[in-house]
């Protein structure tokens, strides 16, 4: 039986990676693309700043093309209008579902819902509402490697910019933050692991902090009990 055709939201960080190998492992869909947002100006992936080589380097290793949706005000309207446009040509060849690797945010599901069903498709989430300390130990168990390249300052200051994602993070997190970093705490670039031909090579360049400017929906709402100011992001740089 032919299994069910679909386009993957790939972020480039761990829920991502771990959400398609799970989707692939256990031969769930079909996937016929990755589609991620980038900042055309910047040519880097929206929110996590991950340079757009990195991303490509990514689907290479993956195996599966990668489809690009490009942004350059920051905009809802910008953002939908062209997620849009994506959509509507993947639809033409038979693609009705979109993957996506959230865990529990009802918001950011609701948003995504919606926006599919303007254009006729369905959402999909394979870790919804599964454990999260669970999913990130699980994750490291199979040997998946990931650096932090964005934290919320609401939750994680300059000094875990850069840092791996194994026992000895989730052990110093604080019980207030989610091990998975499902409310935003922080972002990541996963490089090596199960899902990939071969390991992503970077090198860790300058950290740089910007002031809180949320404009599309890259970004969850923010708990109000979080004082939230900016964030930290880390410069990974190719290595060719």
């Amino acid at each position: 039986m032919n299994k069910p055709k679909a386009i993957f939201c790939w972020s480039g960080g761990k829920d991502s990676s771990f959400c398609l190998y799970k989707v692939l492992t256990e031969k769930l869909f079909d996937v016929k693309y990755l589609l991620t947002t980038v900042n055309d100006k910047f040519k880097r992936i929206s929110m996590h700043g991950v340079r757009e080589k990195l991303l490509d380097n990514q689907a290479e290793s993956i195996g599966i093309p990668l489809l690009k949706v490009r942004v350059t005000e920051g905009t809802n309207d910008e953002y939908e209008k062209q997620m849009k446009t994506v959509l509507l040509k993947a639809k033409s060849e038979g693609i009705n579902n979109v993957i996506f690797g959230d865990i529990f945010l009802e918001d950011l599901r609701v948003y995504r819902e919606n926006n599919l069903a303007k254009v006729g498709m369905k959402a999909v989430f394979p870790l919804w509402k599964m454990d999260t300390k669970i999913l990130i130990n699980d994750f490291i168990s199979r040997q998946f490697k990931t650096v932090i390249c964005c934290t919320n300052d609401g939750y994680l200051g300059e000094e875990w910019i850069g840092r791996e994602i194994d026992k000895s993070f989730i052990e110093q997190l604080l019980i207030s933050i989610d091990p998975c970093g499902e409310n935003g705490e922080y972002h990541t670039f996963c490089y090596d692991g199960p899902l990939f031909k071969k390991k992503i090579s970077f090198t860790i360049g300058k950290k740089v902090y910007k002031a809180l400017e949320i404009k599309t929906d890259d970004v969850c709402t923010l708990p109000t009990n979080i004082k939230t100011k900016g964030f930290w992001f880390c410069d990974l740089l190719p290595i060719i």
